[in-house]
């Protein structure tokens, strides 16, 4: 299964906004490990979020990432922060 990546601008301003550690954690998820092919299984809590399957979200430690799913394209559009509990 060939999956083309893209990151959304708004994805790269939240990945330049992150404190150094996190933005090492998450630049290396998304743009390294991602790409060599993880199964979207593997996504740690991985949840649709809109009727029609497009829309995603998932957790990576203390950050909420958004995804698109359309086909064999995934697009990155955010990554917030967690908000502590």
């Amino acid at each position: 299964m060939n999956i083309e990546v893209r990151y959304e601008r708004s994805f790269l301003l939240d990945l330049k906004s992150l404190e150094p550690a996190a933005y090492e954690m998450v630049y290396h998820f998304a743009f390294i490990d991602f790409v060599q092919n993880l199964p979207l299984s593997s996504l740690p809590g991985l949840r649709q979020i809109d009727q029609e399957g497009i829309f995603y979200r998932f957790n990576l430690e203390n950050y909420l990432i958004g995804i698109e799913m359309r086909g064999q394209i995934i697009k990155f559009l955010r990554v917030i922060p967690t908000p502590d509990v």
